[in-house]
């Protein structure tokens, strides 16, 4: 299988518009919100901005209340974590027939990476680089939620995000704006379809708008400071990318941006995302993030209510200060009956587009809710998914894949525990099917090998840190024997075996929402277990559990097979077996760098050079921008990723060595399979601008295919190149290509690359 993905970073962020057939303004559902909205009150219409939670899954500290009384009174527009066609017919049916204009809810909830059906965590599931696939996570996710009567997710999640202390680093698609940008296209697809009035479909929601991901010290919900041409050409492509692909509605972000919450900051949406950009969706707030803005230090509740909504908000999630001020502010001139309507105006739209006027309980079959959910066949795929996500990071002596035979010794807190293997973000899971990493592995072996199982460790030696660590029902159960039983529990089944399978690293909750982390390393314990595991002499795999980049200097030196796997979902221990045990090769690159260690981070491979930069092949010199105590070297970098065989890369060719604007260059190289099994290889691309108007990045990514060949097979692989390529935001935001010298790279990784020069002319 082929996924060509050639799409350059310009066409996702600025032309795409020329490729997508102009959406003509619908004089159909314009006419019919227009009389809606004539006929509505001034309650009526700030009841459709409020969205409450049915509580049963929230990310916050506050579940509304008194919600069927809310819905009598017209003072519902939405509802969040509220499922089964039961459920919402019963709440939809009082919407419709309870109130003056029996106009329907929204049910939406957060669908992140599967519904009942759990694929990998979003980082996971980026590491594919299999935009076929990403979008087929999606559109499962869609038809299950849909057949549960939702038809609204808050995903995806597209922050850029350099810091892996962040916790919802596991949320989004790593540090690189033209992977990202494909990503968040494809999500959306996959969500929306071509259609959004069918009943398989759900609306999509980016989020979060913008700049989340960039928090201080990589702490949540922190405050984010950056210039405007970082904005530009780093952050916000993605959101972008999106918005051109038609995700139904944006949500806002904690962070603050130029000292205005986003949530009230009016360049933010109306200048960028309105007319900028011509997103003609709805914009809901994140989580009570309108009363947040008290604490930010921006008024009482009727003050930053009246801020957002001006600033171009048309839906506050649980907060209610829509609800119970913006009356008030109306009445006082604070806010316009024009911006109420406006807002308004959104979520019927949306409603509208949904075909929820025509049918409100479109979403409510129960026989689609028994034969459309969590089927072996989405089940297969998140199979497939998942294997195609682990990432190789080490193999030496070709340790991997193991046999199906003799003993093997299966060690670790999270080898034989079902509630972690979906990962954060995983609300609508029932943490009583997935498969655990024993009993894949026990099912793969039947009677051809014996499974040898011990704890080994607990999580983490503080077991207050292990609470904060296992929230939401996935606790690992924590074994109250000491450290020196488990440990010679474990020890006591290595001694039996002929290879050993360490189950390490974080716990699903580690990461996620409210999960920065400060050390993001293997936790205390589990270390001390993996070094004893290793003094026994047998060779060890480590099977890694991961929400973010993890520090594993000690790790790459020490352990001789490691399988980076994140958290991979509903068939988490069968598609664990499927590479361990090489009926899959795996072909998982990173879209993160991984450091040596946190006084690394931001390390990020499309860096600014200095003035005073490090010389190629150094670790250390005086007077140059690097550490004393460490290189600037990452342990792992963008885009890598190990396979059971391996690919050789002929130098680059260029049909020619200048072009000017409107005309293309191809570059190619030839790609051997120099191994001897099959194997899957992202080939990528990046290029460097030499001298630029503003300091340019070292490398930037452009481009990437991923290829499938057999042992000894070779392919040419082909780019094309033209000027929009080399575009980008220069000091006066304008989006130029600047003629001059340009470096080409092409390879297995961002680091390990042949490299080529051309001229833009």
């Amino acid at each position: 299988m082929k996924s060509l993905i050639t799409v350059s970073l310009i066409s996702l962020y600025i032309t795409v518009s020329a490729q997508i057939k102009p959406v003509l303004p619908d004089t159909k559902m314009d006419k019919f919100v227009t009389g809606l909205l004539n006929k509505m009150t001034i309650d009526e219409k700030i009841g459709q901005l409020n969205l409450l939670t049915g509580g049963e899954a929230t990310t916050g500290s506050v579940v509304s209340s008194d919600v069927e009384a809310k819905i009598k009174a017209g003072n519902v527009g939405g509802i969040f974590s509220m499922s089964s066609p039961a459920r919402i017919r019963k709440a939809q049916e009082i919407a419709v027939s309870q109130t003056r204009l029996k106009i329907p809810i929204l049910f939406g909830m957060d669908v992140i990476h599967g519904y009942k059906t759990m694929f990998p965590i979003p980082l996971g599931l980026s590491c594919t680089w299999n935009m076929k696939l990403i979008e087929r996570s999606a559109r499962i996710a869609a038809t299950e939620a849909s057949a549960d009567g939702l038809n609204w997710t808050f995903s995806p999640m597209v922050d850029i995000s350099r810091d892996p202390r962040w916790g919802r680093v596991s949320e989004g698609s790593g540090e690189d704006p033209y992977l990202g940008s494909q990503i968040a296209m494809a999500m959306v697809k996959g969500y929306q379809g071509d259609d959004l009035s069918k009943n398989n479909t759900i609306m999509a929601c980016v989020k979060h708008f913008a700049l989340y991901g960039a928090g201080e010290a990589g702490r949540d919900y922190n405050t984010v400071d950056m210039s405007r041409v970082r904005m530009y050409n780093e952050y916000l492509p993605p959101y972008k990318a999106a918005v051109d692909a038609g995700v139904g509605s944006v949500m806002t972000s904690f962070n603050e941006i130029d000292g205005i919450p986003a949530t009230a900051n009016k360049w933010l949406f109306t200048d960028l995302l309105r007319k900028q950009w011509g997103f003609k969706g709805m914009v809901v707030t994140d989580y009570t993030a309108i009363n947040e803005m008290i604490d930010h230090g921006m008024g009482d509740l009727q003050q930053v209510s009246a801020l957002a909504l001006k600033a171009g908000v048309d839906m506050d999630m649980v907060g209610e200060g829509f609800l119970t001020t913006l009356n008030k502010s109306l009445q006082q001139g604070k806010i316009t009956q024009k911006q109420i309507d406006d807002a308004c105006r959104k979520v019927l739209e949306a409603k509208y587009k949904l075909g929820l006027f025509n049918d409100p309980y479109r979403y409510c079959s129960e026989e689609r809710a028994a034969n459309e959910i969590y089927t072996e066949s989405n089940r297969r795929t998140a199979r497939e998914i998942a294997a195609e996500s682990f990432v190789l990071l080490k193999n030496d002596r070709n340790v991997l894949p193991i046999k199906k035979s003799g003993t093997i010794a299966l060690v670790g807190p999270l080898a034989n525990n079902r509630a972690n293997m979906p990962g954060t973000w995983s609300v609508s899971a029932d943490f009583s099917k997935p498969i655990s990493v024993r009993e894949g592995l026990e099912s793969a072996v039947g009677n051809n090998a014996r499974i040898l199982y011990a704890r080994g460790s607990n999580l983490t030696e503080d077991s207050l840190l292990e609470q904060r660590a296992t929230m939401f029902g996935k606790s690992l159960g924590r074994d109250n024997r000491s450290d020196e039983a488990l440990l010679n529990e474990a020890l006591n089944i290595a001694s039996q075996s002929d290879v050993i399978v360490a189950a390490l690293g974080e716990a699903a909750e580690m990461t996620g929402e409210s999960a920065s982390r400060t050390d993001i390393g293997i936790p205390d314990v589990q270390r001390k277990l993996l070094g004893a595991l290793l003094k026994t002499g047998k060779p060890v795999v480590l099977v890694l559990f991961a929400g973010r980049p993890m520090t594993l200097a000690w790790e790459q030196q020490h352990v001789p097979a490691i399988l980076n796997v994140w958290f991979p979902g509903s068939e988490a221990g069968t598609a664990i077996a499927d590479v361990l045990f090489g009926d899959v090769n795996p072909s998982g690159k990173l879209t993160t760098t991984f450091p040596q260690n946190v006084g690394q981070i931001p390390l990020y491979y499309n860096h600014k050079n200095t003035g005073r930069p490090l010389a190629d092949g150094q670790w250390f010199q005086k007077f140059r921008s690097n550490f004393l105590d460490v290189s600037n070297d990452p342990v792992y970098p963008f885009g890598f990723g190990l396979s059971y065989t391996s690919f050789s890369y002929s130098d680059i060719s260029l049909s020619s060595s200048s072009f000017k604007p409107g005309e293309k260059i191809t570059a190619f190289v030839t790609v051997t399979n120099s191994g001897n099994r099959t194997g899957k290889e992202v080939v990528q691309m990046y290029i460097r601008d030499m001298v630029g108007s503003i300091t340019r990045p070292v490398k930037e990514l452009k481009g990437f295919q991923k290829i499938e060949l057999k042992a000894g097979e070779s392919q040419k692989v082909t780019f094309t190149i033209s000027a929009d390529d080399l575009k980008f935001y220069n000091s006066d935001l304008k989006f130029v290509a600047e003629p001059g010298d340009f470096k080409i790279f092409i390879g297995t990784n961002s680091r390990d690359v042949k490299e080529a020069d051309f001229k833009l002319l």
